[in-house]
């Protein structure tokens, strides 16, 4: 297996257009998981961490661009208040160990249904920027994950910077796991209330395929709530906005929990979170 260490990102993109198989790696919290356990098995390994320009932040106007290898750490320090719904899902990943190595871009390239970034990504409205030699494109975060563990990107291109706009309402992340800390999600919910645009986002996690949007549900809160008085949350609405997440979701039994199980647990986040952003709104 070759190691290939690139301290530029046209001459990483040379590289990857020159051998496809290569895996990108940064914080290498999935990829060398994997191959511990002779799951993957790569003909080369594409180290990124050497391309500063990947490990940074940036903002345009209302916009954020979040560097592919930035570690979840500096995501929570740094970007706590315009991504709060991101910082959030940042605390719950793993250990300090992990959240200091492990990075967006990396979650985004494993394309997990399971990954903790992916639902308040999906909640904000986000795009994915991915880049080879032949030009770059932007995905729309709702386009980019195809298939489990599988995702838009192709052979050749490698994920730059993923872009979100800054949070214009409260956001929310739940997740429900089989222990408190370090696990892998049984399901998860992301909210983003966007009182601007009169809009909601959701994300759901670990309870289909691929990570989705529940559209019904956003269509129901955006149409329901009151976002000019701010009165107390409608119970029913609550209700009807979490049974209609759980109908979004296309769960499986696996040894982490059942499809019932899921879906009833994602019905109860979805009325948990609306319930604290919806509070929050309401104090301004």
């Amino acid at each position: 297996m070759e190691f290939l260490r690139p301290t530029t990102w046209a001459e990483a993109l040379a590289i990857k257009a020159e051998q496809p198989g290569a895996r990108p790696v940064a914080g290498g919290t999935d990829l060398m998981v994997e191959m511990n356990f002779d799951r993957v098995r790569p003909p080369a390994l594409l180290d990124l961490t050497a391309i500063p320009e990947l490990a940074g932040w940036d903002r345009d106007g209302d916009r954020i661009r979040i560097g592919a290898g930035m570690p979840y750490a500096r995501i929570i320090d740094e970007l706590g208040a315009a991504l709060p719904g991101l910082a959030i899902a940042a605390r719950t990943i793993g250990s300090p160990q992990i959240r200091n190595r492990g990075t967006v871009g990396g979650n985004l390239g494993s394309a997990s249904p399971a990954g903790d970034a992916h639902p308040p990504l999906l909640a904000g409205g986000a795009d994915v920027e991915v880049e080879s030699a032949r030009g770059s494109r932007l995905v729309p975060i709702g386009e980019f994950f195809v298939g489990p563990k599988i995702s838009a990107v192709r052979p050749d291109e490698l994920i730059r910077a993923v872009r979100v706009d800054c949070a214009d309402g409260p956001q929310q992340f739940a997740k429900i796991g089989t222990r408190n800390a370090m696990v892998i999600a049984v399901c998860s919910f992301a909210l983003a209330l966007h009182p601007s645009k009169r809009r909601v986002g959701t994300g759901v996690g670990s309870a289909a395929p691929t990570p989705l949007r529940a559209r019904d549900a956003e269509r129901l809160l955006a149409a329901e709530l009151d976002w000019d008085s701010r009165p107390a949350l409608d119970e029913g609405v609550a209700r009807r906005f979490g049974e209609l997440v759980a109908a979004a979701a296309r769960p499986i039994d696996d040894v982490r929990g059942t499809a019932g199980y899921r879906r009833h647990a994602l019905s109860v986040l979805a009325r948990r979170t609306l319930g604290w952003a919806w509070t929050d709104y309401r104090r301004g």
